[in-house]
């Protein structure tokens, strides 16, 4: 798990990252590392000391905040390139929203919503994959969306940029033609047309995107109980992720069951660069057992996090998690095995 610097305070100095690092150690039943930030406050203009914050953290990022200026990331990818971390971000660029809350396409129109159009992404997305390149800095786009957003990655790795990128199981298996009036299909970045989610379903094929991230984002029922216009932004997805994935992506041909065990745990821990030594004697046992015949219901009053606010609420999924062992120790074991 990766926790995201949208806190408060903001990780982005030691003494506010120690305060995280603290619970961390005192709480966590699974591998967790934070991210800090790659601005003060995550306000996009004055840069964080990224020597001193790089052995403790899983990389930088502003989270939910497209770093604006292009003289400012270009400085922070000069400074974090050599500490050997990732960038992550998240590419949005704030004069393009105008006021937008979900993707600017069919729905919107029909419904009289105000619209997110795609180049709010791919126009931050294609910036930052130039300054990657000027800069050698590595760089992870978060939650893509769009189809030109997976190419400008195919493009960059073809050049050889160091150039990284995520997208969301809600974005491969819904577009904006599901949406319902109701605040747990609203996320940021939001589901787009039909276009885009093939483009992503290729791209996760091809190899031209290397992670399936839940994006995890808990919000109270208060918050989303507001329709799409007012509801918070974000949904929940650990528990969704493996059963949406594999019976809609792997179960649909879209994808292999390697390829899926590849987006979704070997790739993310070579990113993080951490060590990955499969099955092996003497190796950590850090497990999940799953159980691939087993269909069951989304039924979110049952999910053990504390947001419920999901677009598959309702729908029956395949493969169920039955338990994560850490280190060898049960981590989660489901209420069947007790």
């Amino acid at each position: 798990v990766c926790t995201m610097p949208n806190l408060n305070p903001v990780p982005d100095s030691m003494e506010t990252l120690q305060r995280q690092l603290d619970i961390i150690e005192r709480d966590a039943v699974v591998e967790v590392l934070p991210f800090a930030a790659i601005t003060k406050k995550r306000m996009g203009t004055e840069l964080v000391d990224y020597r001193a914050l790089a052995p403790y953290v899983a990389g930088f990022s502003d989270d939910g905040s497209g770093v604006q200026s292009s003289e400012v990331m270009e400085r922070a990818m000069t400074a974090i390139a050599p500490t050997g971390k990732m960038l992550a971000a998240h590419c949005e660029v704030d004069a393009l929203l105008k006021g937008g809350y979900i993707h600017d396409g069919e729905y919107a129109r029909k419904h009289g919503h105000r619209g997110i159009c795609s180049e709010s992404e791919w126009e931050e997305v294609k910036r930052d994959i130039e300054l990657a390149e000027k800069t050698g800095c590595r760089l992870h786009i978060c939650h893509i969306s769009t189809a030109e957003s997976v190419e400008l990655v195919r493009r960059g790795k073809e050049r050889g940029v160091k150039v990284t990128c995520e997208t969301g199981p809600h974005y491969l298996i819904m577009c904006d033609e599901d949406l319902q009036e109701e605040g747990r299909f609203k996320m940021n970045p939001p589901l787009r047309s039909r276009r885009d989610m093939m483009a992503l379903r290729r791209g996760i094929a091809d190899g031209t995107i290397d992670v399936i991230a839940t994006d995890h984002a808990p919000h109270s029922a208060q918050e989303k109980a507001r329709g799409l216009e007012k509801s918070a932004m974000g949904v929940v997805g650990l528990e969704t992720s493996l059963g949406a994935i594999y019976k809609y992506m792997v179960g649909e041909n879209v994808i292999s069951f390697e390829r899926m065990v590849e987006l979704m745990a070997i790739n993310p821990r070579l990113l993080l660069c951490r060590e990955y030594d499969f099955l092996q004697p003497g190796s950590r046992a850090d497990l999940t057992l799953v159980d691939l015949d087993r269909t069951w219901r989304v039924e979110p009053d049952r999910f053990r996090t504390m947001g419920r606010a999901t677009p598959f609420e309702g729908m029956e999924m395949k493969g169920k998690v039955m338990a994560t062992l850490y280190g060898g120790k049960i981590a989660y074991i489901d209420d069947s095995l007790k």
